[in-house]
């Protein structure tokens, strides 16, 4: 089993947010390998949300019309479709959480990735650390 020390941000360049006679909105993006843990979809509110795929993988969902802001807002959970070509790979529900602003810290790789080292205590937390051993110079007696 592969341990990422990171998140990967992919950026979803085409995506489809639709919204049905409910008022239910759906958001078709590429799929991704792997399936979902706890996802959730951060939204700023303006243009930008965030899928929270799982502790590794974050896709980007930028340029959000103007039109959808507002439902997008006021819901509480919507659905992910993820597409391979025109086939439904996977569907699962997310909830929405409205946020000042998403904030991408890390290191562009490329024009559609970002990757973000994770805090030393989620490292360590990914690691499994049972035990810690300070060495060092302030250990000389």
């Amino acid at each position: 089993m592969e341990t990422q020390y990171y998140t990967l941000i992919e950026k979803q360049d085409f995506f489809e947010i639709i919204e049905n006679k409910y008022g239910e909105l759906a958001i078709f993006v590429d799929a991704r390998s792997g399936t979902p843990e706890d996802p959730v979809l951060q939204f700023d509110g303006k243009q930008t949300a965030l899928l929270k795929r799982d502790a590794h993988l974050a896709v980007r969902l930028d340029n959000i019309m103007e039109e959808t802001v507002e439902p997008l807002a006021e819901s509480e959970f919507v659905m992910i479709v993820e597409l391979k070509g025109k086939m439904v790979e996977r569907i699962y529900g997310v909830p929405v959480e409205n946020v000042e602003e998403i904030v991408f810290n890390g290191k562009q790789t490329r024009a559609d990735e970002l990757v973000k080292a994770k805090s030393r205590d989620e490292l360590l937390k990914s690691f499994g650390a049972v035990k810690i051993w300070n060495n060092g110079e302030k250990n000389v007696k």
